[in-house]
């Protein structure tokens, strides 16, 4: 821990603090930055000037919040009526210049970010989101209410994401896509509207995922999305032709539970 005198220059005299947020060792906090009360903040996060945070904020350890963001404002759902709710930034994780992350509503009570991720300049994330860790949201993407994005997911650029979809893990969706539709794991999805475009193999090699997984995730979708089933009849195919196994069970899990219904199949017309 650095001595007393020297953690106190680092938080800007502009900045502007209430005396009742916790702010934890090592903290940089810079010129004309806002922190509200009922705000909790780890060691040694970095916050540049000119940012915003809210009460109900709840940032860990060692973040990196560049100027413009604004943390665990209100939401923007004319549905809320003030209730305590929190959004909540894991360890490790970077917000980059004008992010937007309100805070929840009583549907989840949070908007939650997990640890190790990035958030590029000008992403919003809406009310009750929920994303994993090691997650990657590029510049400019729209991310709507109650929207959840599993671990290592990869959002390209000026992509906009509807209410209440789900995407999983280790996806990838190209930039400029309107994701209206459940994303099924491991996959890259793209087009419009949005659809399969095969799996994110170099993603799931660089993750450590073996050949083999990544051929029974290869084959799964090879039935679903590329031989033309419709996803009831895809999926009989599946459990009868491919052996059971945590990857297979988990796409088939994902697909059956989808509420929205997953996304379109490969079609090479469009």
């Amino acid at each position: 821990m650095l001595p007393k005198a020297k953690i106190l220059k680092m938080i800007s005299n502009l900045a502007q603090i209430d005396t009742r947020a916790k702010i934890g060792s090592s903290v940089v906090i810079g010129a004309f930055t806002t922190i509200y009360d009922n705000v909790e903040i780890g060691d040694g996060t970095e916050i540049g000037p000119n940012v915003t945070i809210y009460p109900g904020a709840r940032i860990g350890k060692n973040c990196r919040i560049f100027p413009g963001a604004v943390i665990s404002a209100v939401p923007q759902d004319l549905k809320f009526v003030g209730e305590e709710t929190f959004a909540i930034v894991g360890d490790n994780t970077t917000i980059r210049e004008c992010v937007t992350i309100n805070r929840g509503t009583k549907d989840k009570y949070k908007t939650e970010v997990g640890s190790n991720c990035l958030l590029m300049a000008y992403v919003h994330l809406a009310h009750d989101c929920i994303v994993g860790s090691n997650v990657i949201i590029a510049n400019g993407v729209q991310v709507a209410g109650h929207v959840t994005i599993a671990d290592y997911a990869r959002i390209g650029g000026l992509s906009a994401i509807h209410q209440f979809v789900k995407i999983g893990r280790n996806v990838m969706i190209e930039g400029g896509s309107m994701v209206t539709k459940d994303i099924p794991p491991y996959v890259i999805a793209g087009r419009y509207p949005v659809s399969y475009e095969g799996v994110n193999s170099v993603g799931l090699k660089r993750n450590g995922f073996t050949q083999e997984e990544v051929n029974t995730i290869q084959d799964t979708y090879r039935v679903i999305f590329i031989h033309n089933n419709n996803v009831s009849k895809g999926i009989a195919q599946v459990e009868d032709a491919i052996k059971p196994s945590p990857l297979r069970d988990e796409i088939l899990e994902f697909i059956q539970t989808s509420e929205r219904g997953v996304m379109k199949g490969f079609n090479k017309g469009k």
